[in-house]
């Protein structure tokens, strides 16, 4: 059977026939979608889970209990669940055990570029490597008889370009592989890591990093393909369709196991060509493995370390280094238009919008405190506070017009970096912004920080009812499973005084006056405070179809209406325009206008129902 599929897609398809019965994970591009496809599969259990170090530790739970069992992740998200990772790779399994990390070259929509093939080799775990959907279908049946054969949790590493780029998957059509019977045998030496069984599992992985090393001279997916021997390329992933594009004659060693490698192979193949090349994304990860074997071999010295690599990158490099011929080394590169800029925005109707709107008029008095919370008088505050942001859509609050965020470091960060500023003696009252998705990932241990060390910050959970960046997946806070399945609802009111903050507000993002109130009143607050802003994510709220509109004659162009960051705003000379095909029908535009010139039109019902 053939279907036209993605990385993401082929990932999934792989895990179910090969009889996964338990897969989790928190929502991140570029993997997001292999639960989502996953989901599809009655005979899985899936789950979003609460974080990624929940995920993987409910993972290794139903392998520890016999069953095959997946946890996926972008590559940031292996750094949370980096705790677990490190522990079952001395533990080992009992059913197999696979780890997506989909990497983010060129960091698409990531705060940072990592190379997560490092985890491979710190964690001493075999690492598979896809080129394209079929292999992330076929690599799937290898990673877990890998997995199971050496008693070994599997790195499973993708790219973005893998993950989401589509190509035909052949496989048979039958019943996927029945999954085992659970049962946990208990064993405490091998799966209890205090330090003196720690101790005694630690040699059992440096002689099972030996056995794979010898088993990834034979994998099948590590392949030799000779042709012109003048130069032999090592690579793997996208690289290697982006190389095997500009060098059609090249030789390669395509690998699809990264770590261990296959040493001798390597030596074999070096030996067979006249010049020796490592073309690889991000880190000189090959490059330096084959060095250290003391071949001479040429890598980022002309290929770039950072970005996402593309043919046009890979032949770039390759004229500087010369190792292009005739007509292409002389082709002058390929120019391509420029597109027009438009910058990210926050879509029309974000209920974010207003929060930032909110938080950027809050020119306000407030007490300066030192650390110890004592009151030193009254100072005046001419712009905003300080606002320590978070991962999330509502990251884009930071660009103009909004300039509302001052930080982003990494998933639930907000809260920390707000407690670290006021006990350094900030004085001024510092607000934290974060999502709700991503509170409950990692932003409650940071409130309950903030109750138990007295820290006096304002808290803004900003609840949009989904986990809208990754494509509005559910959450503990939304009542929903991953399947649509009504479970019980985390409420952010309940727990934020279960934890013991006395000063908990909800406001309505729409209701601008109240939410100004409310962030004017805890800006004087003694001590930790929360405010849940509620409104729900623009792209699932039904609209009505009357856009506002705006008194061309009356307008001033005083400008107050920009202050949205609403793309469906325009300005066309001095005046104020609105785009009704981008328009939301929030109206925040007419409630915050000075002239009260940006009229509302009598009601026609909902947008894209019929009269």
């Amino acid at each position: 059977m053939k279907r036209l599929l993605s990385g993401n897609e082929a990932m999934a398809l792989g895990a179910a026939k090969n009889g996964v019965k338990v897969a989790a994970s928190y929502p991140g591009t570029p993997a997001t979608e292999i639960l989502e496809s996953l989901s599809r599969y009655r005979e899985v259990y899936v789950e979003w889970s609460t974080n990624e170090k929940v995920a993987l530790e409910v993972a290794i739970g139903a392998s520890y209990a016999g069953v095959r069992a997946l946890a996926t992740m972008k590559h940031v998200g292996l750094n949370v669940a980096a705790d677990p990772f490190f522990a079952v790779a001395y533990t080992g399994v009992k059913g197999g055990l696979v780890i997506v990390s989909a990497d983010d070259p060129g960091v698409h929509s990531s705060q940072n570029e990592q190379d997560n093939r490092h985890y491979a080799k710190s964690a001493k775990v075999p690492m598979l490597e896809p080129s394209d959907s079929q292999e992330a279908f076929a690599l799937m049946a290898e990673a877990y008889a890998i997995s199971e054969g050496y008693d070994t949790p599997v790195l499973f590493r993708s790219t973005t370009r893998v993950s989401h780029s589509k190509a035909v998957v052949e496989y048979d059509d039958e019943a996927p592989q029945p999954a085992a019977d659970p049962a946990f045998d208990r064993h405490p030496q091998k799966y209890v890591m205090i330090p003196a069984y720690a101790r005694a599992r630690h040699p059992i992985v440096e002689q099972r990093l030996l056995r794979l090393a010898e088993h990834a001279e034979s994998f099948p997916y590590n392949q030799v393909l000779m042709q012109d021997s003048e130069i032999g390329i090592i690579a793997s992933g996208a690289a290697f369709q982006y190389a095997r594009e500009v060098f059609p004659t090249a030789s390669f060693l395509k690998l699809a196991m990264t770590y261990p490698l296959p040493r001798r192979k390597i030596a074999t193949f070096a030996r067979q060509v006249k010049r020796l090349i490592v073309i690889e994304e991000l880190d000189p990860f090959l490059e330096e493995a084959v060095r250290a074997m003391g071949l001479e071999v040429v890598g980022k010295q002309f290929f770039p370390i950072t970005g996402e690599y593309s043919p046009e990158t890979v032949r770039a490099g390759a004229r500087q280094a010369g190792l292009l011929n005739g007509d292409d080394a002389e082709a002058a590169p390929i120019v391509k238009p420029p597109l027009p800029a438009r910058p990210p925005a926050l879509c029309p109707g974000c209920p974010h919008s207003a929060f930032y709107y909110t938080v950027n008029r809050l020119g306000i008095k407030m007490q300066t405190r030192h650390p110890d919370g004592e009151s030193k008088g009254a100072g005046t505050r001419r712009t905003r506070p300080d606002v320590m942001g978070d991962i999330g859509c509502y990251t884009l609050g930071t660009l103009p017009p909004l300039n509302a965020l001052d930080s982003c470091l990494c998933m639930g960060a907000s809260i920390g970096n707000a407690i670290g500023m006021q006990k350094a003696g900030v004085r001024e009252r510092v607000f934290a912004a974060i999502g709700d998705s991503t509170f409950l990932h990692s932003g409650v241990t940071g409130l309950i920080d903030m109750v138990y060390n007295r820290a006096a910050v304002t808290v803004a959970i900003l609840d949009n009812g989904t986990t809208a960046m990754t494509g509005h997946q559910e959450h503990p806070g939304t009542g929903l499973t991953v399947r649509g399945e009504p479970t019980k609802a985390v409420s952010f009111e309940a727990l934020a005084k279960a934890i013991g903050v006395e000063e908990v507000h909800t406001v309505d993002a729409q209701d601008l006056k109240k939410m100004e109130t409310i962030l004017r009143r805890t800006a004087q607050a003694e001590g930790p405070a929360v405010i849940i802003v509620k409104g729900d994510c623009a792209l699932r709220v039904k609209r009505p179809n009357n856009p506002p509109v705006v008194d061309e004659e009356k307008c001033t162009g005083c400008g107050i209406c920009f202050r949205l960051g609403c793309p469906a705003i325009a300005r066309i000379g001095k005046k104020a325009v609105i785009d009704p095909s981008l328009c939301a029908s929030c109206y925040l535009c007419s409630k915050i206008c000075p002239k009260k010139i940006i009229v509302v039109p009598e009601y026609t019902g909902i947008r894209g129902e019929k009269a």
